[in-house]
This record gives structure tokens, C-alpha cells and sequence, in this order.
């Protein structure tokens, strides 16, 4: 199964940069991996049909701890991503994926995850907190065994 890998982030603002940073890993290891950043619209012009889609972002949460990995599949992303997680950027990157869905038939019809996780501190900087930057490897690992 061809996987794309959505890199999501903002590198200036500390812990919501870990998706970048993951997402660079991953790609010089071979992966299939978009930086999107903060646009999630960029999906729309480098999407070649991929059949699942693996999106690993920080997430915002009181549910779970700083650093823990939050991965959801299917439904689950939009349900819990709109009434129990909040994206670390303002327009929700889900929103914007649900929208793109509705204008693309194949992106539809792909399994879709998403890998989140949780920021503890979200400002100006470009350093990753301990908690998310010793997380890193059990993030990678986690994103491995989804693409299979």
C-alpha cells in the first residue's frame, strides 16, 4: 500500500515543530513525507493518489501527558480531533483535510491516520521540549509499524 506521510508543524513555535522534525527523520529514511507546515492545503497539489495517509502533528490536551503519542485511525481522527484534542494551529488542519476529502475521491477512499503529540510548550523558539524531544524514537517507531 503506497503511504504518504504529512509532515505538519510550525518549527518557530517550540513543540509544534515536532511533526517537521519527525517527518525529516522519516524522509531521509526513505519515506514518502511532505513538509506540509501550517497548510494543509498543500495536500492538494502533491497528492498522487496515495492510498493511506499517515499525518503526524503536535496536539494540545489535558487528557495525556506532555510528549505522549496520541495515534488515531479512520473516523476516530475527525471525531476526537474535533471534540477532545485541539490541533496546535488555529484553522484545524482535520477541518481542512475533511474539506479536501469532499474534492477528492481517491484522498477519500485512503486510511487515514493520524499520529499526535502532546505539546507542552507551544511559543516563540525553535527548541523541541525534553519531554517531546526524547520521545522521538517511540514517535518514528510508531509511524513505522503504521506504514508496515
Amino acid at each position: 500500500m503506497n503511504t504518504l506521510i504529512l509532515a505538519l508543524g510550525n518549527e518557530l513555535m517550540r513543540d509544534d515543530g515536532v511533526g517537521l522534525k519527525v517527518g525529516r527523520i522519516l524522509a531521509e529514511k526513505g519515506y514518502n513525507v511532505l513538509e506540509i507546515g501550517t497548510d494543509i492545503f498543500k495536500l492538494h497539489r502533491y497528492y498522487n493518489g496515495e492510498e493511506k495517509i499517515i499525518i503526524v502533528d503536535a496536539i494540545l490536551t489535558d487528557k495525556y501527558k506532555p510528549g505522549e503519542i496520541v495515534h488515531l485511525k479512520g473516523e476516530k481522527v475527525f471525531e476526537k480531533l474535533q471534540a477532545e484534542i485541539r490541533s496546535a494551529h488555529f484553522m484545524g488542519a482535520i477541518d481542512g483535510l475533511k474539506l479536501l476529502m469532499s474534492l477528492d475521491e481517491r484522498l477519500a477512499k485512503a486510511e487515514i491516520h493520524f499520529v499526535g503529540i502532546v505539546a507542552k510548550e507551544i511559543g516563540l523558539g525553535t527548541e523541541l521540549s525534553e519531554e517531546i524531544k526524547s520521545n522521538i524514537p517511540n514517535i518514528i517507531k510508531v509511524i513505522e509499524n503504521i506504514v508496515g
